[in-house]
């Protein structure tokens, strides 16, 4: 379901024209932060303890967390560093990572809140038009990787705002490594008129 907060009802709610020339806006999608609880835990002792934990060590030296409410993953550090994923925003992302806080402390560790911070924001959005990939990898070569037997989608690393963007044929967009979603959306707004110029011809789109 699209979070309101991301934009994703076009056909609902005006778009701000000014803002999304466009008029489409993209949909947050996932939201990773990190916060620092400035304490060393025990991750056996949290495991143990706490319902919604999973720990094993051998794979990977975190617990993994989960609450419904916002629907988010944690990975806990025995550092005290936390990773907080899969919210579908900024407010939500926050509150998911206070959320697990408390948890520790209730858990007997005199966590802290410190540092917060979104280092990643995924977005999508569909152009609904097909887009000649080939084509707009040749032209825009310097920005462009597409090798189509690895991937089926083109990879646009565009350097302002510095922005990763996966753009299939079929017309989806997915941009991620924006730090806040204002880079999103202008990553998106530079890259439509490109999409536009290289729209493919509907009779030659082999659905």
């Amino acid at each position: 379901m699209a979070d309101p907060q991301g934009g994703g009802f076009e056909g609902s709610q005006p778009v701000d024209l000014s803002k999304h020339p466009s008029g489409i806006v993209p949909t947050l999608q996932n939201i990773v932060s990190t916060v620092n609880l400035d304490c060393k835990l025990d991750l056996k002792a949290i495991a143990l303890q706490a319902r919604n934990a999973e720990y094993n060590p051998k794979r990977f030296a975190a617990v993994i967390m989960r609450i419904r409410e916002p629907k988010t993953t944690a990975l806990i550090f025995a550092s005290g560093k936390m990773v907080c994923t899969g919210a579908k925003s900024e407010q939500q992302s926050k509150l998911a990572a206070r959320k697990y806080a408390r948890i520790i402390q209730k858990l007997g560790f005199p966590a802290k809140f410190k540092d917060f911070k979104i280092q990643n924001i995924v977005g999508s959005c569909d152009v609904k038009f097909p887009i000649r990939l080939e084509g707009l990898a040749y032209a825009h070569g310097a920005f462009s990787s597409y090798e189509p037997e690895l991937f089926p989608g083109l990879i646009y690393r565009m350097k302002q705002p510095k922005i990763v963007l996966l753009i299939f044929v079929s017309g989806k967009i997915v941009l991620t490594g924006a730090k806040v979603r204002d880079e999103t959306y202008t990553a998106f707004e530079n890259i439509y008129p490109v999409l536009t110029e290289f729209r493919k011809n509907q009779q030659w789109y082999d659905q």
